[in-house]
């Protein structure tokens, strides 16, 4: 029997059930029922497991990937608690969505926006946000919680992060206008740092992870101030930012619900910074996307530069002459 049941354990498909019809042979009967009731509930168990498993990363597509561990690593429980903890604050926006929504099919419009916010959300869990919400074509997030790398780090991260979203905007920008969207998306970020807030809200039965308090005011006023492909930071944030990211003063604000005025800075993209003043060219517009910095450039940089300006502006005169020629054939004929 000893070496029946070690021959079962290296091979479960050997079998333990003894032929002669005695005691030993009674024994190891049961014992080989029972080690397949064992098999059978091993199995099974395993199945569960397997469902289980799948179901889990199905529910963890509607948190965050940060909240998610914490919770099923038992790190936080799932109760209606909160803290409060100084955290940055990022908002984003589409502009001009309602706009673009009734110049595209229903089909259009689900394929960019879906593919815009899972661009937008790889380079933010990238860099280490807590993503809070989507809001239709808004992004909610901040850093600090549940994990944090210090104040200053992450606010440096959030906007870092902010500018890897409008580098690659930009080149969606080109990809979605080359698919045939006359006015394809463009968004605007605020950023805040401040003391929210942050934990579980609502009831005992369904619960939102989130962060409340006038600091999230503050960051959601700044993108709603900002400019299309424009970043703007509160003092705030630039103070723990500067000498990391290069930024421009915008001057004070009055925002709702505030009752001091919120110093505003803009952050420079870094092209602009690198020359500005000194034989730099930029120019970023709907139809127009133009960076020189003619001091880094060599001779045949140059030359290749004045070649394609010549052509553009070539083609730019053309299509003016060519203008009034078309409103004129509008006319009746004499």
């Amino acid at each position: 029997m000893r070496e029946g049941l070690q021959q079962y354990s290296d091979d479960r498909r050997h079998g333990l059930s003894d032929p002669r019809p005695d005691e030993i042979g009674s024994i190891s009967g049961a014992m080989a029922h029972y080690m397949e009731v064992i098999d059978h509930r091993e199995a099974a168990l395993a199945e569960k497991t397997r469902e289980l498993e799948a179901l889990s990363n199905q529910l963890a597509k509607y948190l965050s990937p940060q909240v998610y561990d914490s919770i099923f690593t038992g790190k936080q429980e799932v109760k209606v608690a909160s803290s409060r903890k100084k955290l940055t604050i990022f908002f984003s926006d589409v502009v001009g969505f309602t706009e673009t929504a009734d110049r595209l099919e229903s089909e259009e419009l689900t394929q960019i926006l879906n593919q815009y916010l899972t661009e937008m959300s790889r380079i933010a869990l990238r860099h280490g946000a807590t993503i809070d919400k989507f809001v239709g074509d808004a992004v909610m997030a901040f850093f600090g919680d549940p994990d944090t790398r210090g104040v200053r780090e992450d606010a440096v991260a959030c906007v870092r992060m902010a500018m890897e979203m409008r580098d690659r905007l930009c080149e969606l920008q080109w990809l979605w206008r080359e698919a045939g969207i006359e006015r394809p998306l463009q968004a605007r970020m605020g950023i805040h740092t401040g003391y929210c807030t942050v934990g579980n809200f609502g009831s005992e039965d369904r619960l939102d992870y989130t962060i409340i308090g006038s600091a999230v005011n503050i960051a959601s006023r700044l993108e709603a101030m900002a400019a299309p492909g424009e970043i703007l930071l509160s003092f705030e944030t630039f103070a723990h930012v500067n000498g990391s990211v290069a930024c421009e003063p915008r001057g004070e604000v009055e925002v709702k619900g505030v009752a001091y005025p919120v110093a505003t800075y803009r952050v420079i993209a870094p092209g602009e910074i690198a020359d500005e003043g000194r034989g730099g060219v930029h120019q970023h517009g709907e139809h127009l996307r133009l960076d020189l910095n003619i001091n880094a450039m060599s001779p045949a940089d140059r030359a290749a530069a004045r070649a394609s300006l010549k052509h553009a502006i070539d083609m730019l005169d053309l299509a003016a002459r060519a203008q009034p020629a078309q409103q004129d054939g509008d006319a009746e004929p004499e």
